[in-house]
């Protein structure tokens, strides 16, 4: 078992900026080291599905998906165990539910390559 807990969402005005981060720990020595995991943010609005945001390798490589690609950018801590989400230049479409999520695979664009979730952070922007 992994788990993630999301924070840094909040309530920011357009064009503004926010950090969210993901801190992953695990059960016991025998789950899944941070290492050894790829993890991505998917967001979801309000009666919408949940959309990929971005991803990171275990490697440090980074993917982007359409929709904040340009505005955003991840990074991972190995030594703290986090992940960091850097948005900028906020629209109020981005609003939205942010989840972190964490897989053991390579593959990353689809809610379902990955077997752990967060619960969520909030991200209101606001005219």
């Amino acid at each position: 078992q992994v788990q993630l807990v999301e924070s840094g969402g909040g309530v920011v005005q357009a064009g503004g900026s926010l950090r969210l981060s993901c801190a992953a720990s695990r059960r016991t020595s025998s789950d899944y080291a941070f290492t050894d995991l790829l993890f991505g943010w998917f967001r979801q609005a309000p009666g919408k599905e949940r959309e990929f945001v971005s991803a990171i390798a275990w490697s440090g490589t980074p993917y982007y998906g359409d929709s904040m690609r340009g505005r955003v950018s991840i990074s991972r801590d190995n030594a703290e165990n986090t992940v960091y989400l850097q948005m900028s230049s906020l629209k109020p479409e981005d609003t939205a539910v942010y989840y972190c999520a964490a897989s053991p695979r390579k593959y990353y664009a689809r809610p379902s390559h990955y077997d752990y979730w967060g619960q969520g952070t909030q991200v209101t922007v606001s005219f």
